[in-house]
């Protein structure tokens, strides 16, 4: 082979690998500084906490809330999506949900007292499925924090995204059937978002299904959208399922699905997240 050719292609290898190298450190140092960077957020609670209303749609009763939390911008992180792609990538998942978890209880209570409410309605906390299944978590830790803010079991939703994927159902319902002894109860979330919500339904059982936005919004105008709606709405009713509609945003959308029978329904319409405790309404419909 040439030498000048051979030279050329052990300098460009070469180059190849230093930019490699290079790349890799920079990643390497944008992962620590993000790591760190979470740690301080978690560890000063730099976390927003939003409260938003559930509402029966036959009485315009708010039944509870769903927490939601929102970590502060920073330049590493700019957006909520961000924080959280970043926490999943790492091995804090599971110390990042307990702690987001009795956080936003804590503040739930918190805001109660503030505002006088009743200390009676559900609430709704995210939770990853694999966090269920991990070793490291106990119920009764929770159990113990809910003695401590004086909340029932049977208020507390562990609202489980349907994005998130289960792969050993059998052994997940035995789980949640754990959980289920203990008070809590179940809602399946984005459901209609992915391709694995029948499954799901079928093997979980849960107490509440929330239909995905893109199920809801300008369902008023979209065939496809009402007949999946009303399949999903004849699997709850015969199955003592309750739904809850999301991303209701439109009076035609809420006209709809409360003429349809759907039960509860949440939304910018009846109700925008608040970081105090407010309740939704029904009246802008009337």
């Amino acid at each position: 082979m040439n030498q000048q050719l051979l030279h050329k292609m052990e300098s460009g290898t070469i180059s190849s690998y230093l930019k490699y190298l290079n790349s890799r450190r920079k990643k390497e140092v944008l992962y620590y500084r993000r790591f760190r960077e979470s740690k301080n957020i978690i560890s000063n609670e730099l976390i927003h906490t939003f409260f938003q209303p559930i509402l029966d749609l036959k009485t315009g009763n708010t039944i509870g809330y769903e927490t939601l939390n929102r970590p502060v911008r920073t330049k590493l992180f700019s957006t909520t999506e961000s924080f959280y792609e970043f926490i999943g990538q790492t091995d804090q998942v599971f110390l990042f949900e307990c702690f987001l978890r009795n956080l936003a209880l804590k503040r739930y209570i918190d805001r109660l007292h503030e505002c006088e409410e009743k200390n009676d309605l559900l609430i709704f906390v995210n939770i990853h499925p694999n966090v269920l299944l991990d070793n490291n978590y106990h119920a009764g830790e929770t159990l113990q924090l809910l003695r401590e803010l004086n909340i029932a079991p049977e208020q507390v939703v562990f609202e489980l995204t349907e994005k998130s994927a289960v792969t050993d159902f059998c052994l997940f319902e035995k789980v949640l059937d754990h959980y289920r002894s203990q008070g809590f109860r179940i809602a399946i979330d984005d459901v209609g978002s992915g391709y694995n919500s029948l499954k799901t339904l079928v093997y979980l059982k849960p107490e509440f299904i929330k239909l995905d936005k893109s199920l809801i919004q300008f369902i008023d105008q979209n065939e496809e959208q009402k007949q999946l709606v009303s399949l999903i709405l004849e699997y709850a009713n015969r199955s003592n399922t309750k739904i809850i509609a999301e991303g209701i945003e439109r009076i035609e959308e809420l006209s709809y699905i409360r003429e349809k029978g759907v039960h509860f329904g949440q939304g910018y319409l009846l109700g925008k997240p608040k970081m105090e405790i407010t309740k939704g309404t029904l009246s802008d419909t009337n």
